[in-house]
């Protein structure tokens, strides 16, 4: 967006001064710009002035040296001083605009910048204050307009190059925002000149042809507002980076020519913003001269003229098409009426295209939406009514063809008719009916008169009178194949004779009919996996059994997507020595391939605890060790194993040994309520290496129940394991004390849980 005049964006780091590219004092970038005004080397008046500087929000003056006059003003200019007549001398003008120095005194007649300025010496930038009240027209206008002081920015320098026979100069007042009060003086000057530099709204280039190539050595803001390229990414480079395919030969050309022989140009000309958008670019081009005459720079001006470019070529092209309307009236009005008719048809193609591709994207998203197949039946029939049929029927087969399921919507409802001919004909499919014949083509069926094609399908009166009742002049039926098999089909009916079903109708049912059927078959395969995933998880994790003095209970939950299974498990059995045996164990990783890797590593540890020549937790476990590295059973898994002997005289404390690879420590709840950890119980995971597994004996009195869990119970993200089992037994301790070993487990997973882990939690109370 352009600066607004007189307060300059901040573009510290992205344009540097003129000194840092070698180019001269800082005044020189406003000086420089003056110059591609296209007042031509060595002479040439105002009247060479271009149009791109007479509406700029800088004011410029053209003071001619040797009459010591102003004899050019801009409209800006125009609007600071008032209607005054010109030519006028350089101290008449500025008492009209009201210049005085910062201190606001009028400026000296010998060493004001104007003054300077006429006696052909440049001013690099200099402040000045614009002050209404000190002259009668301006002052009136300040007064109107509620205007106070505001501060100028003074550059100007000679224009007439050597031998020129005209002695002019070029001055360039543009207002900027005054600095904070507090700086010094030299602060204040110098904020003043970097908001100089950067406040105007034109865009300014600076080439250094001495250089190969002609590059870029400075850009100001407003270049990179124009095109998008940053200060870093144009210095260096030859501006030529801004042409593009549709840049015309001839205006190059007359810009290269105009260089070699160091002349201003000025040029409108096609050019390319960094995003690749093309603008009209109107382009000022002039050559700087040092005192000797010799070439330093070529200074450049661009202005977007691209609206400007457009409604000239639209006012072009508009009495173009007014004089071929004279001369052709009878031929145009019967092309716009052809146009009118085109465009209407092309309208209602793009209407009809538009909702074709509306359905299709309401379908997917609605379809796949859900994997229970009777409700996917009831969104595929809502599609389809009213949008493509007045009342559909969806029917679903199996291998054999038998019908298993059916759907079905009507406009008005009709839901007693609807049901009634699904029992007493959908559900027997008829060979002849449309459905049935579509089921076994694998095609559509399109019956255009379906009153009395359809008459004889019925194998009942009711079913035939409920036909009519719901009312049917065509129908179209569509077989649902997905995956080479066809598993359903979609009857659309409409009432309406004059609106039977066209081609572009049946295009439509088809795609619907293609990505419902894909949708319906991953219902299939999600509920099979499903069924198998089930099947395995009651396998995988036993019935607890009854066992006499105590009481269980457990949980899972599977973390896996894909199937309801995980590599989580628990176990309890009755050994055969008299002693209890609980088990909880977490293999690594969350799905079917962990589920199976969990089902072998549980009948290992069934077999080792069953048989142990060793009946101690340790031993068990280094067993259990050995063989799952040796068999390769599993890659890793956690462990604890409890060896429960029961008490040998009444009143007497169980006994629990127990052993732990790398697992999350037991839970003990005494029978008042109070929760123990049993954190002095750690051992090495399984499968990382054969080493030793302490166990550790307890005795727990009658009533106490012992937890176990893997870590998808306690995970919590951003925390680490100690809080979330802190977390469990705050819960734990604030179940009543009465509560089972099934309360418990409810207790304990009523927290929040994580979701990205399996859970397995067992909790045995001991009598």
């Amino acid at each position: 967006m352009p600066a607004e005049r007189g307060r300059p964006q901040d573009t510290s780091g992205v344009h540097p001064p003129l000194e840092a590219v070698g180019a001269g004092p800082a005044g020189i970038v406003t000086a420089a710009t003056a110059v591609v005004s296209g007042l031509e080397h060595g002479g040439g008046g105002t009247a060479a002035l271009p149009g791109v500087l007479a509406d700029v929000p800088v004011a410029v003056l053209v003071i001619d040296r040797g009459a010591g006059t102003v004899t050019y003003a801009n409209t800006a200019a125009v609007e600071m001083a008032g209607n005054v007549g010109l030519p006028v001398d350089i101290d008449g003008w500025g008492a009209a605009a009201g210049l005085t120095d910062l201190g606001g005194r009028p400026l000296a007649a010998s060493s004001g910048p104007l003054s300077l300025v006429a006696q052909g010496q440049p001013v690099a930038g200099e402040a000045v204050m614009l002050t209404p009240g000190r002259s009668s027209e301006a002052g009136r206008a300040a007064e109107d307009d509620g205007r106070s002081d505001r501060v100028l920015w003074v550059t100007g320098f000679p224009l007439s190059g050597p031998g020129s026979a005209q002695q002019l100069s070029l001055v360039v007042l543009l207002e900027v925002e005054a600095p904070d009060d507090e700086l010094d003086a030299e602060g204040y000057l110098q904020a003043l000149r970097d908001r100089a530099v950067i406040a105007t709204d034109m865009t300014f280039t600076i080439t250094d042809p001495r250089q190969p190539d002609d590059p870029l050595i400075w850009v100001n803001p407003s270049f990179t507002r124009l095109t998008g390229y940053e200060y870093a990414e144009a210095v260096g480079r030859n501006c030529r980076f801004l042409q593009g395919p549709a840049t015309a030969p001839e205006a190059v050309d007359t810009i290269r020519a105009a260089l070699a022989g160091e002349r201003p140009v000025s040029v409108t000309l096609l050019n390319y913003r960094k995003d690749g958008t093309a603008f009209w670019n109107q382009l000022s081009i002039s050559p700087v001269f040092d005192g000797e005459g010799r070439l330093v720079s070529f200074v450049g001006v661009q202005t977007d003229v691209t609206e400007r470019v457009r409604v000239e070529r639209e006012r072009e092209a508009a009495f173009a098409a007014e004089r071929t309307a004279r001369e052709e009236a009878e031929l145009a009005r019967a092309t716009a009426e052809q146009s009118r008719a085109d465009a209407e048809h092309a309208r209602a193609e793009a209407e009809r295209a538009q909702g074709r591709l509306a359905l299709m994207a309401e379908a997917t998203s609605t379809l796949i939406a859900t994997l229970d197949l009777t409700d996917l039946l009831e969104r595929l029939a809502g599609l389809c009514v009213p949008l493509l049929a007045d009342w559909a029927f969806i029917t679903v087969v199996d291998d054999t063809g038998a019908v298993q399921q059916t759907a079905f919507r009507h406009r008005d409802g009709r839901e007693a008719d609807l049901r009634l001919l699904s029992a007493r004909h959908v559900q027997q499919l008829p060979e002849g009916s449309p459905t049935r014949r579509s089921i076994a083509t694998s095609r559509a069926v399109l019956v255009a008169d379906a009153g009395e094609q359809l008459a004889g399908i019925f194998a009942s009166d009711a079913a035939r009178d409920a036909f009519a009742r719901l009312g049917a002049a065509s129908v179209l039926a569509l077989p649902m194949v997905a995956r080479r098999r066809t598993r359903a089909a979609i009857l659309l009916t409409r009432r309406d004779a004059d609106r039977p079903f066209t081609r572009e109708d049946v295009d439509l049912a088809e795609d619907l009919a293609r990505r419902a059927a894909l949708a319906m078959d991953n219902v299939r395969l999600y509920q099979q996996e499903q069924t198998v995933a089930d099947t395995l998880q009651r396998s995988l994790l036993p019935e607890l059994p009854d066992i006499a003095g105590l009481e269980s209970a457990a949980h899972y939950v599977s973390a896996s997507t894909a199937a309801d299974v995980g590599g989580d498990f628990y176990d309890l059995l009755e050994l055969p020595d008299g002693a209890v045996g609980m088990v909880v164990g977490d293999v690594v990783g969350h799905d079917v391939a962990a589920a199976a890797a969990m089902g072998h590593l549980r009948g290992l540890i069934r077999a080792c605890v069953w048989e142990a020549p060793d009946p101690d937790p340790g031993a068990v476990l280094a067993r259990v060790d050995r063989l799952v590295q040796g068999l390769r059973v599993a890659s890793m898994a956690t462990l604890v194993y409890v060896r429960a002997v029961p008490p040998t005289a009444a009143g007497a404390p169980w006994r629990l040994h127990v052993a732990n690879a790398g697992h999350p420590p037991l839970l003990l709840r005494e029978p008042g309520g109070a929760i123990r950890v049993l954190s002095e119980v750690s051992g090495m995971l399984v499968g990382v290496g054969d080493a030793a597994r302490e166990t550790v004996v307890l005795d727990v009195p009658s009533g106490t129940t012992l937890l176990a869990y893997t870590d998808g119970l306690i995970e919590r993200p951003g925390t680490d394991l100690d809080a979330g089992i802190s977390e469990l037994v705050g819960r734990l301790a604030a179940a009543p004390v009465p509560a089972g070993p099934r309360e418990l487990c409810d207790v304990a997973v009523a927290g929040p849980l994580d979701g990205r882990d399996d859970v397995a939690l067992i909790a045995v109370r001991f009598g």
